[in-house]
């Protein structure tokens, strides 16, 4: 065959050709977050499955409760927006921070914290809730109920009443315990439940998930709500994660979608999903490639930058048939 130019007629003949072969493709997800998206980082945290940074990222049951905006990863409730500081993947485990919830170092009026009933969240065992400037008649304080703990938990109330913050709620340092209660009821702020300060008729909440260095100075308590979610794995995910994929969802079954880095989108990973050719033995396959390029891109730029690409190989093409 000649060397010289290809005809067009020829190359639009080819582009018709190879059209079904670009629309039979059932591993290309549509409608799935477009490149940019779905990011393994938000701020300074590592964002894994089974979240994500933005509707359609992560596993569809998490994506309602986390997303990044603004360069923070936020954790949603019906009471509130609040900043996720730190995730153990290897527990499980998320520290949330209320930005209303009081320290040692800043008390103010609190608002109230729940967790819905299908949340995937639960409260950690080891967190702390103590009530802070509560009305003597509070029904906290209902001997029956047993909703405070009298015993060690007394020693939280007593550091934090040490506290100079504690002026931000109305009170002055070491003022006395009585309108402090820690939290004895886990059910109360367990997943479907809630706390809620003005039922409970207290001013502000603490919620401590560690002691930090040392127990006896409230300063260096660690402040924040561990939460526990349930794990999902998935191999589908590892599979795309092995391949440099993010993990998703798509459409209205928020079936399983696997982000690539380069803009497509596959129901499998991103194997063989590059922008170049991926040479196999076969012309068609390697035109079907290019193909595929121009049917996943909307930008008319992009399609004719893609035609002149192809143009450019077609002698090559023509030369191996």
């Amino acid at each position: 065959m000649s060397s010289s130019s290809t005809p067009w007629p020829l190359i639009f003949i080819f582009i018709f050709l190879s059209l079904p072969l670009v629309h039979s493709r059932p591993d290309i997800v549509r409608g799935t977050p477009p490149n940019g998206t779905c990011s393994d980082v938000c701020g300074n945290i590592t964002v894994k499955f089974p979240f994500g940074t933005g509707f359609g990222c992560g596993h569809p049951d998490f994506s309602r409760y986390i997303k990044c905006s603004s360069g923070k990863l936020q954790f949603s409730t019906l009471t509130g927006i609040y900043t996720v500081s730190s995730i153990d993947y290897s527990s499980n485990t998320i520290i949330v921070s209320d930005p209303l919830m009081s320290t040692c170092s800043s008390m103010q009026n609190s608002g109230s914290f729940s967790l819905d009933s299908s949340s995937p969240f639960t409260i950690m065992a080891d967190d702390v809730f103590v009530l802070l400037g509560c009305s003597t008649t509070s029904p906290v304080f209902d001997l029956d109920e047993g909703l405070c703990d009298t015993g060690s938990g007394s020693h939280a109330c007593r550091g934090l009443y040490s506290c100079k913050g504690v002026t931000g709620i109305g009170l002055y340092p070491n003022a006395p315990i009585s309108t402090c209660c820690v939290y004895n009821s886990m059910n109360g702020v367990g997943s479907g439940y809630g706390l809620d300060l003005p039922k409970l008729q207290c001013s502000s909440y603490a919620s401590i998930y560690g002691l930090g260095d040392d127990e006896g100075d409230p300063m260096k308590w660690k402040y924040g709500i561990a939460l526990h979610y349930n794990s999902s794995d998935s191999n589908a995910c590892k599979d795309c994660e092995a391949s440099g994929g993010l993990c998703g969802f798509t459409g209205l079954d928020e079936s399983f979608a696997c982000n690539c880095r380069n803009g497509l989108n596959t129901t499998s990973n991103c194997f063989g999903r590059g922008l170049g050719y991926a040479w196999s033995g076969s012309w068609g396959l390697k035109f079907q490639t290019k193909m595929s390029i121009i049917a996943e891109t909307s930008d008319l730029v992009d399609v004719i930058l893609c035609l002149e690409q192809i143009t450019g190989n077609m002698d090559e093409i023509m030369k191996e048939l």
